[in-house]
């Protein structure tokens, strides 16, 4: 297994992980003391960073690259639960209630990720009432998402895929000449995600694409939302 790289900030780094959701809106100078002590690492593609029964002695944050978040269920298949992209946060449920970590988090792609000491986590929420409110935001956020997608655990295909491509574009999707632009993942990471065998995704990408729905450009690795409307409409 590759060694992943690390640097102490202050860094390249440090001027983006101030510049995270999370610490946007803190005054400077608690944001200076509390990534005093951050870590980045690089990690090469397909590499785990946290595992299932891990303790939680850091929270941990994408600068750049994409993970994914996996359990299992009980019949020992691979579910995939999140996928993450650049500015969002991972690992901070096991620092708050003092229990080893419930799923694994793996690379998909080369990324840059930062390492914030717990107890330089706990201590920030402690003092500065932004960083709770705005924790308590992303957790509600997320319990949202979870409560969509099992709704619709038991719709058809194409509204489970239209709704994981609504998902990924509502935490990293970016304005584009066609519409919102997200990466184009994998057909498994989107099959995992959904819950659909792997051919049934690819299919219904075919199909909305052929809808002019979503487009694929050839010269760049994203996927196109060309109309998320219609999309949200498919899930009704």
């Amino acid at each position: 297994m590759a060694v992943p790289v690390h640097t102490s900030v202050p860094n390249e780094w440090q001027a983006q992980i101030a510049e995270l959701p999370f610490f946007r809106d803190l005054p400077p100078a608690a944001v200076q003391r509390a990534i005093a002590r951050v870590v980045v690492r690089q990690h090469p593609a397909h590499q785990a960073i946290l595992l299932e029964n891990d303790w939680g002695n850091s929270v941990y944050f994408v600068l750049r690259g994409w993970l994914k978040i996996r359990t299992y269920n009980f019949d020992g298949k691979e579910v995939t639960l999140n996928v993450l992209g650049t500015g969002e946060m991972f690992g901070e449920m096991a620092p708050l209630d003092r229990v080893p970590r419930s799923t694994d988090v793996l690379t998909l792609s080369e990324a840059s990720v930062a390492s914030f000491p717990a107890a330089d986590f706990l201590h920030l929420l402690e003092t500065e009432a932004a960083a709770g409110i705005h924790l308590a935001r992303l957790l509600a956020k997320r319990l949202r998402q979870v409560n969509r997608r099992l709704r619709l655990r038991e719709s058809d295909s194409t509204a489970r895929v239209a709704d994981v491509l609504l998902f990924i574009a509502e935490s990293q999707g970016v304005g584009g000449p066609q519409g919102i632009e997200i990466p184009n993942l994998p057909h498994r990471e989107l099959s995992g995600l959904s819950g659909l065998a792997r051919e049934t995704v690819t299919r219904v990408l075919g199909k909305l694409e052929t809808k002019g729905l979503i487009v694929r450009p050839r010269d760049r690795d994203v996927l196109c939302l060309r109309d998320s409307t219609a999309l949200e409409a498919l899930m009704v």
